[in-house]
């Protein structure tokens, strides 16, 4: 199964840090606790700018701000996306669900959520994650976690489900899925569930839209499979 941590990720680092209001006058126990929440943001900022040339360094930085503050959820989402892109799916997992409970409308990190449970053979949960995060409706990339609900519920045969998620995912624009990838699964959708011509119709499109590549290639192998 395709799964995109990048273009999750790629979003979540987009918006800037929630500012943190310095106030003068404060008892020392504020300040110090001001102080915190700066170094964290601090980290955070580091972290990201280190992500793509330097993933332990990134990590680090992570971890840090997370130490100064617990309650950063994007520093735990970065330690999340690292942990998911070596493989350590158990633990990132723990990070992403300790971001959810920061934030019950963090839908980037649901979304993510719902990845690595996959990764895990946990389809049932997974799919509630993904469901969790379009509950928001001002989630930025919701074609991302109905795409990843697609492909799930394809898993688990409910192809009528998995239909409609893949159709709901093609109406966001500008799409955060590769078309030629969702046009893919949703004509393999369609096959499955015996629409024919929308199956070539779909799938001859990807031919279109990915000429040369592997979802191109893979389409072509299916259109062979249906009736003339």
């Amino acid at each position: 199964m395709s799964i995109l941590f990048a273009g999750s990720v790629a979003r979540q680092f987009v918006p800037p840090l929630l500012g943190v209001t310095l106030l003068i006058g404060w008892l020392p126990g504020c300040a110090t606790s001001d102080e915190s929440l700066q170094k964290s943001k601090g980290y955070y900022q580091e972290g990201v700018a280190s992500l793509d040339h330097d993933q332990q360094k990134a990590f680090v930085s992570f971890q840090k701000a997370v130490q100064q503050n617990p309650k950063n959820k994007e520093a735990r989402y970065g330690l999340g996306h690292i942990l998911a892109q070596q493989g350590k799916f158990p633990q990132a997992e723990l990070e992403f669900i300790a971001a959810t409970k920061l934030d019950e409308n963090y839908s980037e990190a649901y979304t993510y959520l719902g990845q690595v449970l996959e990764k895990q053979g946990r389809s049932t949960e997974a799919i509630a994650a993904f469901r969790q995060a379009l509950t928001n409706p001002l989630y930025a990339t919701p074609d991302l976690a109905r795409f990843h609900l697609g492909q799930a519920l394809a898993h688990e045969s409910d192809y009528q489900g998995a239909m409609e998620a893949f159709e709901d995912a093609l109406v966001v624009n500008p799409p955060n899925v590769p078309p030629a990838l969702l046009h893919l699964e949703l004509g393999r959708v369609y096959y499955k569930l015996g629409f024919e011509r929308r199956s070539r119709e779909t799938l001859t499109k990807v031919t279109t839209l990915d000429k040369g590549g592997e979802y191109a290639a893979a389409a072509k192998e299916l259109l062979t499979r249906l009736k003339p």
